[in-house]
């Protein structure tokens, strides 16, 4: 039971990240795509979480606490970068 909620659960998170694909390319703002890139990131943690779960290792969990890391770091920069126009003062 546990592998079919498991199947769901990626395959729902897999369709939001490839409707997040569709706005990041239909987006109009600088500040959407942002978001967009921002969205993906946490439905790419998701997804690996799932598969870590799925596998039963502990790996995987210490690859998506890296991604969040990486992910919220970027966006950040990115965010940055629109309001001052540099990252590093």
């Amino acid at each position: 039971m546990l592998t079919y909620a498991l199947v769901f659960a990626a395959t729902c998170f897999g369709l939001g990240l490839l409707m997040n694909l569709w706005f990041l390319v239909r987006a109009d703002s600088t500040g959407d795509k942002i978001l967009a890139l921002d969205t993906m990131v946490v439905n790419i943690i998701a997804l690996i979480v799932i598969y870590g779960m799925a596998f039963g290792t502990g790996v995987f969990f210490e690859a998506a606490m890296l991604f969040a890391m990486m992910g919220f770091i970027s966006t950040v920069a990115y965010c940055r970068y629109i309001l001052r126009g540099n990252i590093i003062e």
